[in-house]
């Protein structure tokens, strides 16, 4: 141990009066793992751990299920797919020389199966921490797939007490960091996790967590997954905080790094309790630590948070699809031109297509504003008409439409015919379809069936038509020039402009108020009344 880094400091563990204080250097592996691809998330693994070793840490952290990419689901069911999990961790292992690391992987124990934390340290596997806490709400599926850990394992360090646990485990008020930080004497309680972001979820988060490390009267260090997996999106945002609630350290929103920081813990004897589990190592004594540089946090609003998980979400979610290139139909409308400047903001201009599609019902204002937002975002253009297509099909439905007044069928049928040329342009360029439904419409079903709702990823469908507009100002408001979205496009009053003069309004209360029944209704779960 370091006497240049010891001091008094009021710390009671199990009834043992004060100790002296030792600093332990820790980074955190914010890193976008990729589910099944093993290869590339170990060898991730081993990059930060690098990254960590040469910026002196004593331990890096990563997050929950990273060897696997997370969430796995059915995957876990596979044999091989465990298998090659483990093989990855036994290569990460070996790459701990002169560090400790804490890896998420699944845990494959007789027939049972759990959600890990692998402890290594100086090239050799010390044991596991096996989660005790399993969500089984909302997006979460864990028990389906994993048995519960029973036993709270300790990490000891030279003489500090780390306390282990995976996620759910710390939200959970009366979960094993309870017991870790009283009876196991832990004053360092470590947290890898893969949680997924909503608006908000930040700052929640740090309210959680400095709330139970003033329970807990310790230190927290969590590490979350940053990235998109389906549709699901996460964002980082890892955390140091202190025993009275402080943040010491914290990751940014939507991106991949390294986050390090320095923490003076309590030198006290190990736990003498039997019902807990104790891994023990070794960090290499230093005579100091190099000064850290300061890491930048860089504070963003709500409506930025959103932004940047649509891009990386919509990024993510094409890249790891296989997919280079994609293809938005403009309408000359707000979603389309959101969407567009979505996916050239996350892909590059010249991965993107708009595809304008005009009826005899098509403004010539849509068409202008769609070629103007094209030329903005600089993406490419395509002009598909598509009366000849409507014609063809007035002739075949005319007899058995004769005597009918025209209606929903024929609107729908321009809807169709657009979503068929799309999904064609897709099948020989290769590209992927965005859609461009926001959830205010698909909640109500204002939308079409294999018409506007064909393609394989819908950048929009979580975000109600009010926040629709106001990313949009957001968007203009941050750019240097004019902006990526026209005005006219956000002054104009919403229409599908499959009928002569219609609006929105025609169908829907103003959005305004249909957004705050939803978000009541949805999102809130109030009851109808």
């Amino acid at each position: 141990m370091n006497a240049e880094k010891t001091k008094k400091l009021p710390f009671q563990n199990t009834g043992s009066s004060v100790t002296l204080a030792t600093r332990v250097r820790v980074a955190l592996a914010q890193v976008n793992a990729r589910v099944g691809d093993f290869a590339y998330n170990a060898g991730l693994a081993e990059k930060y751990i690098d990254l960590a070793r040469e910026a002196g840490a004593d331990i890096v952290l990563f997050p929950e299920l990273l060897l696997t990419g997370y969430p796995p689901e059915d995957l876990l069911l596979k044999n091989d797919f465990l298998r090659e999990n483990r093989q990855a961790l036994m290569r990460v292992v070996k790459k701990t020389r002169g560090i400790t690391a804490v890896i998420g992987f699944a845990e494959k124990d007789g027939k049972k199966l759990y959600n890990s934390a692998a402890v290594a340290s100086h090239g050799k596997l010390l044991g596991t921490c096996r989660k005790a806490a399993l969500p089984n709400y909302g997006v979460f599926d864990e028990k389906r797939y994993f048995d519960a850990g029973e036993t709270p394992v300790c990490l000891r360090l030279n003489e500090i007490t780390f306390g282990m646990t995976v996620c759910e485990d710390l939200w959970e008020e009366d979960g094993p960091g309870e017991n870790l930080c009283g009876e196991g004497g832990a004053r360092i309680l470590l947290n890898i996790s893969s949680s997924p972001f909503h608006s908000g979820k930040g700052k929640e988060r740090i309210d959680l967590l400095r709330a139970r490390a003033r329970r807990y009267n310790a230190c927290i260090v969590y590490v979350n997954l940053v990235g998109g997996q389906d549709e699901l999106i996460f964002d980082g945002h890892s955390l140091v905080v202190s025993p009275e609630g402080k943040v010491l350290a914290q990751g940014n929103s939507f991106e991949e790094e390294l986050i390090v920081a320095d923490i003076e813990a309590p030198v006290a004897p190990p736990t003498r309790n039997k019902k807990f589990a104790t891994l023990t190592a070794k960090f290499v004594e230093r005579e100091s630590y190099q000064k850290l540089p300061r890491h930048k946090v860089r504070k963003k609003s709500a409506i930025e948070e959103i932004h940047d998980a649509l891009v990386l979400g919509t990024r993510d979610y094409i890249i790891k699809s296989g997919f280079q290139k994609v293809a938005v139909g403009l309408s000359g409308g707000i979603d389309s031109a959101v969407t567009a400047a979505i996916a050239a903001e996350a892909l590059g201009p010249e991965n993107v297509t708009g595809a304008l599609m005009p009826s005899p019902f098509s403004s010539q204002g849509s068409v202008d504003d769609s070629l103007e937002l094209a030329r903005r975002l600089g993406i490419k253009t395509l002009t598909l008409p598509i009366d000849p297509a409507m014609n063809a099909y007035g002739s075949i439905l005319k007899d058995a439409f004769r005597g009918l007044d025209p209606g929903v069928a024929e609107e729908n049928i321009q809807a169709r015919i657009r979503g068929n040329l799309l999904m064609a342009l897709s099948n020989k360029m290769g590209w992927l379809v965005l859609t461009t439904g926001n959830k205010s419409e698909i909640a109500v079903g204002y939308c079409t069936l294999y018409g506007d709702m064909a393609g394989g990823f819908a950048v929009i469908k979580d975000l109600p038509k009010t926040r629709v507009y106001e990313l949009a100002r957001f968007m203009n408001r941050r750019a240097k020039d004019d902006g990526p979205i026209p005005r006219a496009i956000i002054d104009k009053e919403p229409s599908a402009e499959l009928r002569p003069d219609q609006k929105d309004s025609d169908s829907l209360p103003s959005y305004e108020i249909l957004d705050r029944i939803l978000l009541h209704y949805i999102e809130k779960d109030w009851d109808l009344a």
